[in-house]
């Protein structure tokens, strides 16, 4: 059927006179490592040069330098006949797609190339090696091995190839004329720098066939060149013709708006509208053809990207695969995923199917890549749960919150379920990934509790709808444990319908035994307690002492209250309630109620105690007891002793909590907490600003789940870190940030009118204190739309793994503090090196789409003998 086709035969096929054959290649990504002899056939330019600023002579030599892993992928062999009658000559069938993204040229040649044939490479007088080249099925790379069936490797794309020349044309060849026979010889010259590839075939007709086959298929990609060119943007036209959808050829702002927003192209409405008023050239109020694609250019336009794009390509025109393997290699410092991660990129984001069908990168594609997530500086390896969750609770920052029941201040504020589902607006404790929440509980009337911050004007909110909304919302987020944090002041009674509460609410979801039922030596993991919500408060006794009465004769209530009083005198002390000094009578003495068997029943793995000193806790306390800290507390513990604080969190649990001066519900900076292995550092999440942006920062990365692994030296029991003088065992890192432009930042003051923003942007670094700093840029005046800084900051950073990066973007204002546009923050091993987009939130972290900052970023490590 297939000769019969190029022979220019009817066949009984139908219209489009065409078949496709799947074929599962045999090699995968592991097994494909270029290694050895080969590495030496791909070396790099040793160049160096300024990020951002790539010399257009780099665009040949190391970016087709190598591919290092296969592309494993179900592929198609491309679509195959000719139309009866068409005159087309056999030799070159003309390719009739079958669908978009099909119509490679079929003939003898190619199909015997993609049968594969042992070859000698010739790289020298002594270097003469036998290969196995093979073209894939794809039509567009080409693969060698050792030997057929060996495994494979990348070896060039048909894009690179600029000519392919006879053997006595190669001078390497003719001076081996003696030992190898020209007529069967032939070279692969590639676009730019790249060397040339010598190749003797076994025979004449061998040779032939891969000259005859290479030259067609490069014949054919600068045909699809050549006509992308004149029918550019081809693809953009495809759109408009979807989007016109009563076929008139022209569109109205509204439609224009629709068809972006299927194409996700990222705009602001109001610019949008002056560059749409702007191409409307005949001022009909829509948009004909041509005027559309002009609209769509200056709408994405970006010369800084333009320029990239250049420095990169050999032709201006197009990323081959090569290139822009190279480019992810060599900037985006992507390593050995490079080659994988080029098809699939090419794949997701190149518009044209003309593109994807050769492998090739638009700037319309790159764009498309540097905006979107897998261009963005937040790593998408860091978005799912990536980090082990199987260590003890200790070993984790918890994401907490501090009177989570308050959506006001602190001392008249208003308290609401909405705390714990809701805050101000935006999402709540729960529904933010929090895995810690606290409940101030009270006696309230009818026998009810009740949860409000005791001894102040807020509002009142009962207990049970409390516990109902947790029940509901606790896991929404998150599967991982959820930590009530009880703040009980209640009577025995009132004790009693707490413990009942919970109990009957929370039923199969409330931890109120060990998990396996015997007596623990850690405490358990993330994982073990999923789905499960734990009791943090007093507790009567031991977990040693539970078990070990579990058996004996049950006591009598009174005899259970007479040894509770005991035992509460010497250590029943509840968490000291922040509250405004004019709420607080000096007179009056602490009552210190008693504390009900039931609700103590409860507290199993986080059993609160009072904290005296280390040195105590080590010999008093066990590892399921946990102690808080005010804020106060805990930063003279830091400053006086930071390393024995770092080791009691390796083995025990600590709460932060802030001071009860912040009487506005304000937040304290958690990174220097944290900075001491503290794991519950809770937080006012109703305030928004830089404190809460550092706490967002960090658990945004492990799917939000509320849990982060601590770095392992605070997780040594024997670790001699010390968080006001660190000393690490690594060389200290530079940062290099090259600010390079803005898109579309939103007015500070929307109801100004004319007001236009002058932006600059600060980059802080908050880690460990000699690490903590700042810097910014100039400011750009009077452009939202696409500022321009192209500055370069550099930070020294001796503890990365504590490090948190926080990118600002502020209205400059001379007269007054710089107003706040929007921010971004994470942590240091989120980031993603190279040229990244940083898309931008509001104080209250919400996405301010599509705003953003295009940067470029570098880590190295610190020289010997460098300056600190």
């Amino acid at each position: 059927e297939l000769d019969g086709l190029n022979r220019g035969e009817s066949s009984h096929l139908s219209p489009p006179y065409s078949f496709h054959l799947a074929v599962t290649l045999p090699v995968t990504a592991a097994n494909c490592s270029r290694r050895g002899e080969e590495a030496s056939e791909c070396k790099r330019s040793k160049g160096e040069k300024e990020p951002g600023r790539a010399s257009s002579s780099h665009s040949g030599e190391s970016r087709r330098a190598q591919t290092q892993d296969c592309y494993s992928a179900t592929v198609t062999l491309a679509s195959v006949g000719k139309a009866v009658g068409d005159g087309v000559p056999a030799a070159r069938p003309y390719p009739v797609p079958a669908s978009p993204g099909s119509g490679l040229p079929i003939n003898q040649d190619l199909l015997l190339m993609q049968k594969g044939t042992m070859m000698r490479k010739v790289r020298s007088k002594s270097w003469k090696k036998l290969r196995y080249f093979r073209l894939q099925d794809d039509g567009m790379t080409v693969w060698h091995a050792r030997q057929a069936g060996g495994r494979a490797k990348p070896s060039f794309s048909i894009s690179d190839v600029d000519t392919v020349r006879e053997g006595h044309e190669s001078e390497l060849l003719r001076n081996l004329a003696e030992e190898l026979p020209l007529e069967q010889g032939f070279t692969i010259v590639f676009h730019g720098r790249r060397s040339n590839l010598d190749l003797v075939a076994n025979s004449v007709e061998e040779a032939q066939v891969w000259m005859q086959g290479l030259r067609l298929l490069v014949d054919f990609v600068t045909s699809m060149d050549q006509q992308e060119r004149l029918d550019q943007p081809g693809w953009l036209s495809d759109w408009f013709q979807r989007g016109d959808k009563n076929q008139d050829g022209r569109m109205s702002f509204r439609e224009v708006q629709r068809l972006l927003h299927l194409m996700n192209v990222e705009m602001d409405q109001e610019h949008a509208f002056q560059l749409f008023q702007t191409a409307d050239a005949s001022q009909s109020g829509t948009l004909e053809g041509e005027e559309f694609v002009n609209f769509y250019k200056s709408l994405t336009q970006r010369a800084e990207v333009q320029e990239l794009f250049e420095n990169f390509s050999s032709d201006g025109q197009k990323l081959t695969l090569l290139e822009f393997v190279d480019f992810l290699q060599e900037w985006q410092k992507e390593g050995e995923r490079a080659s994988d991660l080029a098809l699939e990129l090419i794949d997701r984001h190149e518009p044209s199917d003309s593109g994807k069908l050769r492998h090739v990168l638009s700037m319309d594609g790159f764009l498309s890549y540097l905006c979107s997530k897998d261009g963005d500086i937040f790593n998408p390896i860091c978005l799912p749960i990536y980090q082990d969750m199987t260590q003890p609770l200790n070993h984790y920052y918890i994401n907490s919150s501090h009177n989570t029941y308050l959506v006001g201040d602190q001392f008249c504020g208003q308290s609401s379920m909405e705390g714990y589902i809701r805050c101000s607006g935006e999402e709540g404790a729960l529904k933010r990934g929090c895995r810690c929440v606290e409940v101030d509980i009270w006696d309230g009337p009818s026998g009810e509790p009740i949860v409000y911050h005791g001894h102040t004007l807020t509002s009142r909110i009962p207990f049970k709808d409390v516990v109902t909304a947790i029940a509901q919302y606790a896991f929404q987020t998150s599967d991982y444990p959820v930590i009530l944090s009880l703040e009980n002041h209640c009577s025995w009674e009132q004790q009693e319908v707490i413990a009942h509460h919970l109990t009957e609410i929370l039923g199969e979801q409330l931890l109120s035994t060990t998990l396996d039922g015997q007596l623990p030596t850690q405490l358990p993991s993330p994982e073990e307690l999923r789905g499960k919500i734990l009791v943090k408060g007093k507790k009567l006794k031991t977990l040693e002492e539970d078990f070990e009465e579990e058996e004996e004769e049950p006591e009598s209530e009174l005899e259970g209250e007479q040894e509770a009083e005991l035992e509460l005198e010497a250590q029943f002390e509840s968490e000291p309630q922040e509250l405004s000094p004019r709420s607080k009578d000096k007179n009056e003495k602490k009552s210190k109620p008693i504390l009900c068997p039931s609700l103590s029943a409860l507290v199993v793995y986080l059993k609160a105690v009072s904290f005296y000193s280390f040195a105590h806790s080590r010999e008093h306390y066990r590892f399921y007891e946990m102690s808080s800290f005010s804020e106060a507390k805990a930063k003279s513990l830091i400053k006086e002793a930071g390393n024995e604080f770092v080791q009691h969190n390796t083995w025990q649990l600590s709460r932060v909590y802030p001071s009860g001066l912040r009487t506005d519900s304000s937040n304290y900076n958690p990174q220097e907490f944290w900075n001491a292995g503290c794991q519950m550092v809770a937080m006012n999440m109703q305030t928004a600003g830089l404190e809460m942006d550092l706490c967002d920062g960090l658990f945004r990365q492990n799917a939000g789940c509320g849990y982060v692994l601590k770095p392992d030296f605070l997780r040594d029991a024997q670790s001699s870190f010390h968080p006001e003088k660190p000393i690490s065992p690594f060389k200290a890192q530079v940062l290099l940030i090259k600010v390079i432009s803005g898109q579309q930042l939103p007015k500070v003051d929307k109801n100004k009118e004319g007001s236009i923003v002058d932006p600059l942007v600060r980059v802080e670094i908050f880690g460990v204190r000699p690490d903590t700093a700042r810097q910014e840029t100039s400011y750009v005046e009077n452009n939202g739309f696409n500022p321009y800084w192209g500055q370069t900051l550099c930070f020294r950073v001796l503890v990365p793994e504590l490090a948190l990066l926080r990118f600002v973007v502020k209205d400059y204002d001379w007269k007054s503090r710089n107003d706040f546009i929007g921010q971004y923050t994470l942590p240091w091993n989120c980031m993603q090196q190279g040229y990244r987009h940083i898309h931008l939130l509001s104080k209250d972290g919400i996405s301010l789409h599509p705003a953003s900052i295009f940067v470029h970023i570098c880590t190295q490590e610190e020289l010997e003998g460098a300056d600190s």
